[in-house]
Formats: structure tokens, sequence, C-alpha cells
């Protein structure tokens, strides 16, 4: 029993039911004296209705007439008191009663006679200071029946509580547990689990909300494959070059004067290799968020100054035409001026890859409104709307043109963007007035105080 009224069908039933037993409860409390008032109400009227008969009839019948009417109201439970001259036939009457009554005046009251509540009516006779006064005990009872009619009301209602929540627990809680097994089927690997969305409204917004978490899933993990083939393509790569020279090496294939450029070679791999697990290991700690960065005050226009010193001995003299556009005075922001240049020159080593020979290739600085933004353009072959949308996914270019254009391990400007959004800046591709590709870093500007 604790089991089930620990679940959401449990706690439905619990409270529906409570909720119909206070509200019965309620409502006889509201309608005990609303009852007693109409009983005493009616009562009232009746005796004043009867005293006017009584009148009537006392003063035209005989006096065996009169005994009779008087047993018939006694049998009714009503008391007949005659006033004559001022003064009741018997004692007990309320002295005010007597005196209104033999003054002419009609009464319609309560009070109480022999220690008893009654409600009085009184009517005068013509002449003499005499009347007939008529007493009935006041309503009592009522309050016992309507509170003796509330426990069949009670039972009534619990039952119906019962049943509502029951009803109200069944629907509620069956999107509820479709969830949960949509849940558990997607955490077993079953991305195919949608849901039907059907109101109500919240329901509906849960199963639309695991309808995309399965779908989201779904493109994460096939581009997760993807990245995981192109990765390992990439590793593959330079290990094939490396064991082969290796093995040309150790089995004297290659002679002395071959064994230099074995060895560039074979150092040249290793260093690409370095630099994709050293760009797995950054992207990787940007996504846990554990990367550490110095962000201090940098002059951008100094910081491409030197990066386009560094690249132009490598764009020379079969590479793109490299040229730096720097405004007169200093772009000052807050930023890594390492992560920057670790930007900067993963942007330029993607051009350089698909820039041909003679094409631009520009760095450029500019003041903007939000930021200093450092701008990398080229003439190369450049990226479709479509490309934009997917540019700082991790592979998604390197997996549409590995067989198209020479491609990088797909890491660079996925790298490049959380780079950036760690410091705190943003990025942006798009079209190059030259014609190629162009990627805009904006970085917030000094702090003034």
């Amino acid at each position: 029993m604790r089991r089930f009224f620990a679940t959401l069908a449990g706690r439905t039933v619990l409270v529906t039911a409570a909720t119909a037993v206070v509200s019965v409860i309620i409502t006889a409390l509201v309608a005990l004296p609303i009852a007693v008032r109409t009983a005493n109400k009616a009562a009232r009227a009746d005796l004043v209705e009867k005293s006017a008969l009584a009148v009537e009839l006392l003063t035209t019948e005989r006096p065996a007439a009169r005994a009779r009417i008087v047993d018939r109201l006694r049998q009714d439970g009503i008391e007949v008191y005659l006033i004559r001259r001022g003064a009741a036939d018997r004692p007990g009457l309320p002295d005010r009663v007597v005196a209104q009554v033999a003054a002419g005046a009609v009464v319609d009251t309560r009070g109480r006679v022999g220690g008893r509540a009654v409600l009085i009516a009184g009517q005068p006779l013509r002449g003499n200071n005499s009347g007939v006064v008529l007493t009935r005990d006041a309503v009592s009872g009522t309050a016992a029946r309507v509170l003796g009619g509330v426990w069949v009301a009670l039972l009534a209602g619990l039952l119906g509580g019962v049943g509502a929540g029951a009803l109200l627990a069944n629907f509620t809680a069956r999107p509820l547990r479709q969830a949960a097994l949509a849940a558990g089927r997607l955490a077993a690997g079953d991305r195919s689990v949608r849901l039907a969305v059907r109101p109500p409204a919240e329901s509906a917004e849960l199963a639309a909300a695991l309808n995309q978490l399965g779908a989201a899933l779904q493109i994460s993990e096939g581009r997760e494959r993807d990245f995981l083939l192109s990765v390992s393509h990439e590793l593959r790569t330079p290990l094939a070059t490396i064991r082969g020279y290796a093995e040309a090496l150790a089995d004297g294939v290659v002679a002395d004067d071959g064994a230099a450029k074995a060895g560039a070679t074979m150092l040249a791999e290793a260093d690409r290799l370095e630099r994709l697990i050293s760009d797995l290991l950054v992207l990787s700690r940007l996504e846990a968020a554990d990367l550490p960065v110095s962000v201090v005050p940098v002059d951008l226009v100094e910081l491409v100054a030197a990066a386009g010193e560094a690249w132009t001995p490598r764009c020379v003299p079969d590479g793109p035409r490299l040229s730096v556009e720097l405004p007169p005075s200093p772009v000052t922001v807050d930023t890594d001026p390492g992560r920057i240049r670790q930007v900067v020159d993963g942007l330029c080593e993607n051009a350089l890859r698909v820039v041909p020979a003679g094409a631009p290739l520009v760095l450029a600085v500019r003041a903007g409104e939000h930021g200093g933004v450092v701008e990398v353009r080229d003439g190369g072959p450049g990226l479709t709307d479509e490309d934009l949308a997917v540019a700082f996914q991790r592979g998604a270019l390197q997996q549409r043109y590995r067989h198209v254009r020479k491609t990088g391990s797909g890491l660079g400007l996925a790298l490049a963007a959380r780079l950036v959004t760690r410091l705190g800046g943003g990025i942006e591709a798009g079209h190059a007035p030259e014609g190629g590709a162009m990627f805009t870093v904006t970085l917030p500007y000094r702090t003034r105080t």
C-alpha cells in the first residue's frame, strides 16, 4: 500500500478522494444553518397562518367548537393561550407578548415558555384587550438530520473520488510511463524511438522533447561515427608512412644517401601526428571546460602583424599571396594571446591547404562595434551556404570534401570556434570579397571602469 501511494497514480487517487471528502464536509457545514433557518421560517409562517385562522374560528364558533379547535391545534404540537382584559388564561407567556397582543399588535417572534425555546404567533381579538397566542416548539433535529446525512455523502464522495482519481491517474500517468519506457530504450541505444505527440499540452511537450532528443542523439552519433572514421584515417596515413620508411630502413632498402630524406619524411609525419593528437586533447579539454586560459590586454594589431611575418615565408614562392591589413591605431582587447594566435595559425593552415598559388590570403584587423575583429580571407574555392551552416562542426567539411580536395583532420575549425567561445568572443564563417572563404573572429574590448 505504501508503495502504491508513492506513485503518481496513488497520490492522485489520494488527493481526489480527500478533495471529495473535504468538499462534502464544507457543503454540510454551510448547509446546516441554512437548513435550520429555512425550517424555522416555514414553521413560523405556518404558525402565523394558524393563529389568524384560530382567531377567526374562535370569534365565530360555539364553545364546544372552540374546544375542538384547541384540541386539534394541541395535537399538532401547538399550545393556545387566550388573552382577556390584558391577561393570559394561564401562566408561561412572556409579559411583553401578552402586552403587545392586548394592545392590538400582531406578534411573530421567538421566546421561551416553560424553559423551552418556542415560536410565538399572536393575533388580537376585537375589543376588551383580548387576543389569541399560539406557541410551537422551535424546529429541532434539523442539524442532527443534516449531520446524519453527511456520512452517506462522505461515503459517496470517497467512492467517487477514488474512481475519479483512478481515471485521472491513468490518464495522467500513461504519457509519463510511455516517456519512461522511451527514455529507457534511448539509454539502451535505440535511437529510433519516437512518441506520438497528443494532448494534453504538457504531455505533448514531453513527447516532442523526447522525440527531439532522440533525433539529436541520432544525428550526434552519426557525426561522431563519421568523425572517428575521419580521425582514424588521419592517424592511419602518417602511421603508414612512418611504418613504411621504418621497415625500409630496417631492411636496408634505403641507401645511405636516402636516409636523410627518409628521416625528414618520418619527422614531418610524426609532427603531423603530434599536432593531430594535440588538437584532440585541446578540443576534449575545451568541451570539458577545464582548459586553462590567461586573459590579459592584447593589441590585435601587434598580434596579427607578428602572425603575418611568421606566415610570409610559408606563402612564397609557390603559395598564396599574403597581405596584412592593419589600422593605424592599436585595437586592444581582453583575451589570451597564445590561444588567439593558435586560432589565427589554424585558419591560415586551412587556407594554405586549399588556396592556389598567387591567390590572395588576407589577415586583417579592425575595430568593431562590440569588440576587436580579426579577419582571415582568401581567394580559394570558398564555401557554399550549406557549408557555412556546419563549418564549425567536427569533421563536417572534411567528410564532405575528403575526395574532392585536400583536407585536414576536420578538427581545426571546431577547435577555433571553441577557443574563441571560451574566451568570450564569437566566430563566423562567410564569403570573402576575394572570392573564397572569410572567417571573422570578434573579441571583447578591454573592460573600462
